[in-house]
């Protein structure tokens, strides 16, 4: 009973915005074999008040969150980032150009989204290649915009390690690592010391109510889908991501400069 207790509180999905729905703000479901989904009453609110839609767009902006370019005119995020996107998606490049979005395939069970980009939008960032295992200790790096309209309007870049290679109850389509993330980042790159995608970011451990549950509070317990959950789905809906081996690990910004170009600012629109 305490661990099922424990699970149903554990978990808080990414996506940024104050006015956020429940759903954009909840855990997504996962398969029958992992967690069962979170109610949105266990899900603490958070994010950043959204800003207002630039000229020319109607609607307002429900929730925030990352994507990144996976190929040309295709994006990768979180299904929970564009699941209540009535008003469609906007996105806006490294250039500051603000752009569409369409999504056209989603994955409710992986919590991944693919989505149709225009051409310009930024170069494909290459994936670690499938084989060339990730470790427990290693190092990797996040790019995103976490918490928008509250800190910086620019990307923000955060380092930790692989903390375990299975995320919560021993999800085996996610790691669990100790970067920090925060609300917006759903959807970033998780990004290897050479530059490459392992895995995408997906949600945080809701330390709020395992202190209320335990009495103590868990720190830097975050959570990624895997690179190769990413890489099937890709391919299962038509995308064939560049694959690289384990490049030369170089400092934490250059990683950033390296991602830069291909990481994407969405907002969700009602």
């Amino acid at each position: 009973m305490r661990r099922r207790l424990l699970l149903a509180v554990a978990l808080t999905g990414l996506a940024g915005g104050m006015a956020a729905t429940a759903a954009a703000q909840s855990f997504p479901p996962l398969p029958t074999s992992k967690p069962p989904p979170l109610p949105a009453a266990a899900v603490a609110p958070q994010g950043a008040k959204p800003g207002a839609p630039p000229a020319g767009v109607t609607g307002r902006t429900l929730s925030t969150g990352t994507g990144f370019v996976v190929a040309q005119g295709r994006a990768l995020t979180n299904h929970h980032v564009i699941e209540d996107c009535r008003g469609g998606v906007r996105l806006r490049t490294a250039g500051g150009q603000e752009m569409n979005a369409r999504v056209m395939a989603s994955d409710r069970a992986r919590d991944l989204a693919l989505l149709e980009v225009p051409a310009n939008a930024g170069p494909p960032l290459p994936f670690r290649r499938e084989g060339v295992n990730v470790r427990r200790g290693e190092g990797v790096v996040t790019y995103g915009f976490p918490l928008a309209g509250i800190l910086s309007s620019g990307p923000t870049l955060t380092t930790g390690e692989i903390s375990a290679l299975a995320g919560l109850s021993d999800n085996q389509q996610q790691f669990q690592i100790s970067a920090p993330v925060q609300p917006g980042n759903s959807g970033g790159p998780l990004l290897d010391m050479g530059g490459a995608v392992v895995g995408v970011i997906v949600s945080k451990l809701n330390a709020q109510r395992i202190a209320q549950r335990t009495g103590d509070i868990p720190q830097n317990v975050n959570f990624a889908v895997k690179g190769t959950e990413a890489l099937d789905f890709l391919r299962r809906n038509g995308v064939t991501p560049r694959q690289v081996e384990r490049g030369q690990p170089r400092a934490a910004d250059e990683v950033g400069e390296v991602a830069h170009p291909s990481v994407l600012f969405l907002r969700c629109m009602g």
